[in-house]
């Protein structure tokens, strides 16, 4: 079987989940929410040394709630902290969330991590008021099944390296109903590129052209050097804990439980070693959300833990694709896919 992206090649090709952006032209940065048609089972797996979220532990597999209704990425540092606080009062309001008493209000779980773009320019004098209360609300109105890529929302003001980076996707149709999808937030301290300049390090994984078709490198490259952009980024003043941070979203339609969730966050983590060099530094805020909506059934026993692994690895590879793709859009248009 030659395996193809499912229909859009973006993470909303996982029925029930959309994607909405809030960007703020003025400030450089934004807000991008994806909203699951009910509460998920979730995991995540945080792999950088500078990381900044909330609610994640809400996800931890030996803890009560495993599950999210949505999952908030922002730009802002620990300011977009608060882009969660609104996509949570939005959704009560809604009568979305958990609810332990009659009449209380609802209770949303809203995970969330941010990545720090508060030195790559625009207005970020806002005193005692951050926009990304109001932009995590505006970002959850806007979510759909269509959505941008590029510098748009959570990837406004993100960097890859020493180039833009953004918002990226991709999916894949692994068959049998089965369609896995990925969703990033590029502002890596490493590069999506190799040394020249022009090849994807993601190049192997690409499927019908998505990020340009360049395919593999034309000539042969000294790949010695495991960090080439250090004295760059040192000058730029990135080489500091948080100052840059991969965020991700997998997904997948089979009934994963939070246990399971975990382990294809943990999985899809390769799909930033496999983008970006070097990945996971004590720079970065790593951090790889996993949702799954059950839709389709897994077979038991054996059978089910390699299929688990099937997902995994198809959601590493989704992950790298969508890196190459946030990098591609962002050098051409903000466009949709």
């Amino acid at each position: 079987m030659v395996f193809r992206p499912a229909r859009k090649n973006l993470i909303t090709d996982i029925a029930g989940l959309t994607v909405g952006h809030a960007t703020d032209e003025n400030v450089r940065s934004g807000v991008t929410t994806l909203l699951c048609s009910a509460a998920w089972s979730a995991g995540v797996d945080v792999r950088g040394g500078g990381p900044g979220g909330r609610e994640t532990d809400a996800l931890s597999p030996e803890n009560l709630v495993g599950r999210a209704h949505t999952v908030v990425l922002a730009g802002g540092s620990v300011f977009g902290l608060a882009a969660a606080d609104g996509v949570a009062a939005a959704l009560s309001a809604r009568g979305i969330g958990l609810q332990f008493r009659p009449g209380s209000p609802r209770i949303p779980i809203v995970p969330s991590a941010v990545l720090h773009d508060l030195g790559n320019g625009g207005d970020k004098n806002w005193g005692l008021t951050p926009p990304y209360r109001d932009l995590g609300i505006r970002a959850l109105d806007a979510a759909e099944v269509d959505f941008a890529l590029g510098s748009v929302g959570a990837g406004r003001g993100a960097m890859a390296g020493l180039i833009k980076g953004g918002i990226g996707s991709a999916s894949l149709d692994l068959g049998e109903g089965l369609i896995v999808g990925a969703l990033v937030a590029l502002n890596s301290i490493g590069s999506a590129l190799m040394p020249d300049g022009k090849t994807y390090w993601a190049w192997p994984f690409e499927l019908a052209r998505e990020f340009g078709g360049g395919g593999a490198p034309r000539e042969p490259m000294d790949l010695s050097d495991p960090a080439p952009e250090d004295s760059r980024l040192l000058a730029l003043g990135r080489l500091q804990a948080g100052a840059n941070t991969t965020l991700g979203v997998v997904a997948c339609n089979s009934d994963l439980t939070t246990v399971e969730c975990k382990r294809v966050a943990m999985m899809a983590q390769d799909g930033i070693a496999r983008a970006v060099r070097p990945a996971h530094t004590p720079f970065d805020g790593d951090t790889i959300f996993a949702l799954a909506s059950a839709a389709v059934p897994l077979r038991g026993n054996q059978q089910r833990a390699a299929q688990i692994g099937r997902i995994g690895s198809a959601a590493a590879d989704c992950l790298a694709r969508a890196i190459a793709r946030a990098v591609h859009f962002s050098r051409t248009t903000t466009s949709a896919a």
